[in-house]
């Protein structure tokens, strides 16, 4: 089978497009033919080996695991003897490891049946953004009624977040660049911030919940604009090479206690009860996919490069087969 792989942590030209024998199928697991899969701003901080901090766990001098991509959708080609949930010739789509490429292998509980209104594409875009969304908004505890801003709206997790705070009965305020305003009414929200040419946290509105995807702003200036007992929701934060986000984290852990408003992050967990949610509102047409931009399976690297580039609107798919 044709697969990405890298052996050397760099820019995507350190990826390539190679042949490897199918993944083997454990007894809990299941071999999925991919006819798409999705990148996140986590297959490119594999790829780099950012931020260093990271590397701990990846992998120090190169990565431990050859193998990109997380989100996955596709049909069962084969599955273990413990196994019961699937069948060869289902359509399922979830998480594994390896998802760039022909064929891959993820655990049973980590998969959950395609919507049959969605297509590959739109369904391999879901896992990894819309389950970010749906527990950061959960973690913030989202009321009907309540203000809800969410910087970094015409992005992957963004543009998630904007449809599942509607459907929590938000009112919700997206912030986004000017080519991305219609896009970001169109999806739901009910007012959007140019951030071109107004910045959020000088205006006049105060929110009960920020839902940060970029990180850009001051925890000091994003509290000016919350409610006294409001909720900051870190799910992105500046780059950086060797701690990233974490230093935003550290000064939200110190300040935690001196202040009313709750400053907490969200960090994705898998969740096969989440992604099963997440079916439901894609199957009810409540929640729609945004894709900016299609790839095939040799042009992972351009794919990635693209989506470094911090303007793409929704998500970045491969479609594979």
């Amino acid at each position: 089978m044709k697969a990405i792989t890298y052996s050397s942590y760099g820019s995507p030209d350190v990826l390539r497009c190679e042949e490897l024998p199918k993944p083997t199928v454990g007894d809990d697991d299941v071999l999925i033919a991919v006819r798409a899969a999705s990148v996140n701003p986590a297959d490119w901080h594999f790829m780099r080996g950012t931020p260093g901090i990271a590397r701990m766990a990846f992998g120090l001098r190169k990565p431990r695991d050859p193998r990109l991509g997380v989100d996955v959708a596709g049909r069962v080609e084969a599955v273990g003897t413990g196994v019961t949930r699937f069948k060869p010739g289902d359509e399922v789509f979830g998480v594994c490891r390896g998802a760039f490429a022909e064929y891959a292998c993820a655990s049973e509980a980590a998969l959950v049946a395609k919507p049959d209104n969605a297509s590959f594409e739109e369904a391999a875009s879901v896992p990894v953004a819309a389950t970010t969304a749906l527990q950061a908004l959960r973690k913030s505890r989202v009321q009907r009624g309540q203000r809800v801003l969410i910087n970094g709206a015409a992005g992957g997790v963004g543009t998630f977040a904007v449809q599942i705070a509607k459907s929590f009965g938000a009112d919700v305020t997206g912030v986004c660049s000017t080519r991305n305003v219609e896009m970001v009414r169109s999806i739901g929200a009910d007012r959007v911030v140019d951030y071109t040419r107004e910045d959020f946290t000088k205006g006049g509105q105060r929110y009960d919940v920020i839902l940060d995807c970029i990180g850009n702003h001051s925890l000091l200036a994003c509290r000016r604009v919350m409610s006294g007992g409001g909720t900051y929701v870190m799910v992105g934060g500046p780059d950086g090479r060797w701690i990233g986000p974490f230093a935003r984290l550290i000064k939200m852990l110190l300040l935690s206690p001196f202040v009313s408003q709750k400053l907490v992050v969200a960090i994705a967990r898998q969740s096969p009860e989440d992604l099963s949610t997440m079916r439901q509102l894609v199957e009810a047409r409540t929640v729609r996919p945004v894709i900016d931009r299609r790839y095939g399976l040799s042009e992972v690297p351009h794919a990635i490069r693209y989506l470094e580039e911090g303007h793409a609107r929704g998500k970045v798919v491969i479609a594979v087969g």
